[in-house]
């Protein structure tokens, strides 16, 4: 499977029990910030942004003073899983990164997308990606 399926089908699929309902965006990234399939509305994003979120991962916290950026959107950083997910908020959206092996894998949503629904959709597709040692 490509990972813009993983995206598409996986990321950006309807929501269970909400038709019509999906994230706004999505994407997922090599750890080295290169893109390995991303939605058409993923926002354009500077490597300094994915090396402060690298970062976070690797030291918990490191976000929370400065808050989260991603092309040029800031989210305050709510609680996560320190070295696994980060999660922010931002209005009335937010966005949930989760770390595998080798990849992030991002969720963007709006409401009337919840934060939780989010949380399940990103989080989900990870858990998979690290069963599969990716």
């Amino acid at each position: 499977m490509s990972w813009q399926t993983y995206v598409d089908d996986h990321l950006m699929c309807e929501l269970e029990g909400n038709p019509g309902h999906h994230l706004s965006a999505a994407a997922i990234l090599g750890q080295d910030g290169s893109v390995w399939a991303q939605s058409s509305a993923f926002p354009q994003f500077k490597p300094e942004e994915i090396n402060g979120i690298t970062t976070d991962f690797n030291e918990p916290g490191h976000l929370a003073p400065t808050g989260l950026h991603l092309g040029g959107a800031k989210y305050m950083v709510i609680a996560g899983e320190p070295g696994a997910v980060i999660r922010g908020k931002k209005g009335a959206g937010g966005i949930t990164i989760k770390k595998t092996g080798q990849a992030l894998v991002f969720g963007l949503y709006e409401e009337p997308v919840t934060p939780g629904q989010c949380n399940m959709v990103v989080e989900r597709l990870g858990d998979y990606l690290l069963e599969q040692g990716l």
